[in-house]
């Protein structure tokens, strides 16, 4: 069985638009392949984020991390953190641990596709295209996004929908 592919577009630009804000980190380069540490043989660590500039009227954050490359008609969810408050605009490399130890005050992460409450690290089949990881810092223009950490991916996704007031994006790629 062959899993050749044509490349999945990027999701962003498919979605409801809104301003863009900023997001750099110290663990991913734009464009650029991912460290080890983010790869779930490797470290399996979330990257380090920081974002500024986000739209008036921010009262939450959502931080995922998505695959569109997956051989899957849905893409994979490595990553999904809600109800981070309006105030914290960084997160240490690590926050997506299990367990959730170093998560701002309130925040909590929902299941990925992996069915874990937890950051994955890249993972794409042996062999398979160069898949892009997206880290996406979502301005929620509401407090909560209204969801609890059985949600899943689509229905978070469903709510960012209504609640998005701004989006910052940093990706990296990786092939094995």
């Amino acid at each position: 069985m062959s899993i050749e592919r044509p490349v999945s577009p990027d999701p962003y630009p498919l979605l409801p638009q809104v301003p863009s804000f900023t997001v750099t980190s110290a663990d991913v380069t734009d464009g650029q392949p991912l460290k080890d540490d983010q790869v779930a043989d490797g470290g399996n660590t979330s990257p380090q984020l920081s974002w500024s500039g986000a739209p008036e009227g921010t009262q939450s954050y959502t931080i995922t991390c998505f695959d569109p490359d997956a051989p899957t008609p849905s893409g994979f969810w490595h990553w999904v953190l809600v109800d981070v408050p309006a105030d914290v605009t960084s997160l240490e490399a690590g926050a997506g641990a299990e367990g959730g130890a170093s998560l701002p005050a309130g925040a909590f992460m929902c299941r990925n596709d992996a069915n874990q409450k937890a950051f994955m690290g890249a993972a794409p089949p042996q062999g398979d295209q160069v898949h892009r990881y997206y880290f996406v810092v979502h301005a929620v223009n509401h407090p909560t996004l209204g969801v609890d950490s059985d949600a899943t991916p689509a229905v978070v996704s469903f709510n960012l929908a209504f609640k998005t007031a701004g989006r910052a994006i940093v990706h990296g790629t990786y092939a094995h």
